[in-house]
């Protein structure tokens, strides 16, 4: 039996109500974007679900996205995204990859073992925040820790505002805790490395075995990867969980917002240097280095913060630097096209 959903079962806000004039309700349906492979995508609308096969003449399209269909079920447009995550793609190429659109909250996953580790929790924050998306610190296998509260301050003091759970992703109870944000029509994703229980969270979220698992080693308490496609799960709650492949390259880039937010406390002691270009290094009167002096801030924090600030500056240099080559040959291209559309004409 096919399940049917409504629109707001599926994400629907207002915000993308407006986006529809009175002509496109009636001649055009609303699709959510659920899975993207190499050359279709899978849909699903209020009368079922469906493929559609990717044509270059589209928009580069995500998991999570809006689109509009005519009455052929032909790609019409894509409407405005609510968040979009992007990061540079793994790798050398220079290129900007889509992971998700249409978030309301990010569950950033990290394990209470080996894998554990600030500096990471922070770059996912500040992906998150620069998405405009809310963040939730899921840290799992606590069955396995002894002391997991420990871990919970560490990363509460990146900041006291921010949400943070420690679970067992195999309790169900435990899982229990995540219903605030597993609400009807709430989309949900989850990041992290791989290994690090993502898999086995949608699980347990899911009340089913609907991503493989794969076993922990030993030696390094490392997981195999297992999640090789992003794609969206229905949960029991009526939330949308949108699960990602581990990013073992999650570099930023155009992210300079969200690092400032994730360091807001950095960017406020920065305010009372005595020098606006401080680094933060050795200048005199420097506020920074003197609250890493009297304990009040750890001094891991500046160096993470100036080293994202330096790989989203490099990484977003880079994109634009590609993106003006490609304006620049687009102009090329429709210079020699016009010059042989003329030579064609004079030669006639």
């Amino acid at each position: 039996m096919t399940t049917v959903y409504s629109l707001s079962q599926l994400g629907w806000s207002p915000f993308f109500q407006q986006q529809i004039t009175l002509d496109e309700w009636d001649l055009y349906s609303a699709a959510r974007v659920t899975a993207h492979h190499r050359s279709e995508i899978e849909l699903v609308t209020e009368f079922g679900k469906q493929k559609l096969p990717l044509i270059s003449s589209m928009p580069t399209l995500t998991v999570g996205d809006w689109i509009l269909l005519d009455s052929d079920q032909r790609f019409h447009r894509v409407l405005d995204r609510l968040s979009l995550f992007s990061r540079k793609a793994a790798g050398c190429k220079v290129a900007s990859q889509l992971i998700a659109a249409n978030v309301d909250t990010v569950f950033v996953v990290c394990s209470l073992n080996s894998n554990f580790n600030l500096n990471r929790i922070e770059r996912y924050l500040a992906l998150v925040k620069d998405a405009g998306a809310e963040a939730v610190v899921i840290l799992t296998k606590s069955d396995l820790c002894e002391e997991p509260q420990n871990y919970v301050q560490q990363v509460q003091a990146i900041d006291p505002l921010l949400m943070v759970e420690a679970v067992n992703a195999l309790d169900s109870d435990c899982i229990n805790r995540l219903g605030p944000w597993c609400r009807m029509g709430k989309t949900i994703a989850l990041l992290g490395s791989s290994g690090v229980g993502k898999s086995t969270l949608v699980n347990t979220l899911l009340g089913q075995v609907s991503a493989q698992t794969g076993a922990i080693r030993e030696a390094d308490s490392k997981g195999r990867h297992t999640t090789t496609a992003r794609s969206m799960h229905f949960t029991s709650t009526g939330s949308i969980l949108l699960d990602t492949p581990g990013m073992r390259e999650l570099q930023l880039a155009d992210c300079e917002q969200g690092i400032e937010q994730t360091f807001a406390d950095i960017g406020e002691l920065a305010e009372s240097c005595r020098y606006g270009d401080c680094q933060h290094q050795a200048e005199p009167g420097c506020a920074v280095r003197a609250a890493i002096e009297a304990g009040q801030l750890d001094e891991r924090r500046l160096i993470n913060y100036l080293k994202l600030m330096r790989e989203q500056a490099f990484n977003s240099a880079s994109l634009a630097e590609k993106r003006e080559r490609d304006r620049n040959l687009g102009r090329y291209y429709r210079t020699v096209q016009r010059h042989s559309s003329q030579l064609k004409k004079g030669g006639g």
